[in-house]
Formats: structure tokens, C-alpha cells, sequence
């Protein structure tokens, strides 16, 4: 998940397969963004704020695969979110 501000958002798959690139599953402004981090709330998706990548993201139609472009940009919002991850799991082991 990608938001410049909390009326815009937008949600990314990635198929672990390596065959094909991220692609936009979800975007919005207004109250479809407000939906789209209540369900990223509710199943504890992490977001990461980035202006610019959220805004050039927004202009890809739904289903669209990233372009070259933004491999670089996207990728280092996916190695945020192993890293956010990590240490969900991290503080998890410490409160068994």
C-alpha cells in the first residue's frame, strides 16, 4: 500500500512467482482512498507514504503492471515492507 496523504491511496500485488511485475490492484482519492486503508487496517497491510510514488502510481489504470521506471522505487517499498514485517514477527516471539 502507497498513500501521498490520507485522501490518496493505492494497493499493489506482487506474485512472489517473479514472473511478471507489481501491478495497481486498488487506487483511489476521497472516500474510495478512505476505504482502501480501512482495509489495509483490517488486515494489518502496512503502508508506506511516498508522495511522488503515489502519484505516479495513480496515473496506472487498475490491474496495470508497473513500468520499468518504477522497479527502482518499488522496490525499495517492498524491501520496507520485509523489513516492517521482520519486526512485526520480531515483537511478536518477544511477548510469547
Amino acid at each position: 500500500m502507497v498513500q501521498n496523504n490520507k485522501d490518496t491511496a493505492v494497493a499493489l500485488k506482487y506474485d512472489e512467482d517473479g514472473k511478471s511485475a507489481p501491478k495497481v490492484v486498488a487506487k483511489g482519492k476521497g472516500e474510495i482512498a478512505k476505504k482502501i486503508l480501512q482495509k489495509a487496517d483490517e488486515f494489518d497491510i502496512p503502508i508506506f507514504k511516498n508522495k511522488a510514488l503515489a502519484d505516479s502510481l495513480l496515473k496506472l489504470d487498475l490491474d496495470e503492471q508497473i513500468p520499468p521506471g518504477l522497479y527502482k522505487a518499488i522496490a525499495e517499498v517492498f524491501v520496507w515492507l520485509m523489513k516492517s514485517e521482520q519486526k512485526a514477527q520480531m515483537s511478536k516471539r518477544k511477548d510469547i
